[in-house]
């Protein structure tokens, strides 16, 4: 008996649809941007049958890919636009960086997981996201002297900043960036 072929494209169509578009992201260029980017790609074959569930799912080194809900939900807290240099603090297996490069200049993801690094790399590679890096650091290791950023994400609780006595898990990130947590709440300035 032949096994059926899973309709990716028409799943990823469906998923911008239910989950996105009628949840409130109608930004076209966040649309577009889901639509470009193969999940199932960015999770193991035993789970691409539900890469488009609305949903995390198991990733490598024990962790998740967030829900496609919730990346464009920080997309468009973030407010990202084409002319950005994106800060993607808790990178995982690179499918939030590779929607976010479909939008931005630029996206710099870290990882504090190497071995998700090492996947990551090789997927973003194989896939021609050539805009995007993907490196193994904290968040205050690829701060704003190495890489002055536009717009960061945090996907996950990493690296803590003191500002002024108190403690913060906002990465760091110059003042003029525009950041969103992985809840969607976002913050102009520092």
């Amino acid at each position: 008996m032949a096994g059926t072929m899973t309709d990716y494209a028409r799943e990823r169509e469906a998923m911008v649809e239910r989950q996105l578009r009628r949840r409130g992201i109608t930004e076209k260029r966040i649309l577009n941007a889901f639509l470009a980017v193969p999940r199932e790609a960015f999770v193991s074959p035993d789970y691409a049958h539900a890469a488009y569930g609305d949903y995390p799912l198991p990733i490598e080194a024990g962790q998740t890919i967030s829900q496609p809900y919730i990346v464009a939900l920080m997309i468009q807290a973030a407010e990202i636009g084409p002319d950005d240099k994106v800060l993607e603090v808790g990178a995982g297996s690179g499918y939030a960086a590779s929607v976010i490069s479909r939008i931005a200049r630029r996206v710099v993801g870290i990882e504090r997981q190497h071995d998700l690094v090492d996947v990551a790399r090789d997927r973003l590679r194989r896939l021609g996201y050539d805009n995007v890096r993907s490196s193994r650091a904290m968040a205050r290791a690829a701060g704003p002297r190495r890489h002055p950023m536009t717009r960061s994400l945090q996907q996950q609780a990493g690296a803590t900043s003191r500002r002024n006595g108190s403690s913060s898990s906002r990465p760091t990130a110059p003042s003029s960036c525009r950041w969103a947590s992985q809840a969607g709440s976002s913050s102009s300035s520092r």
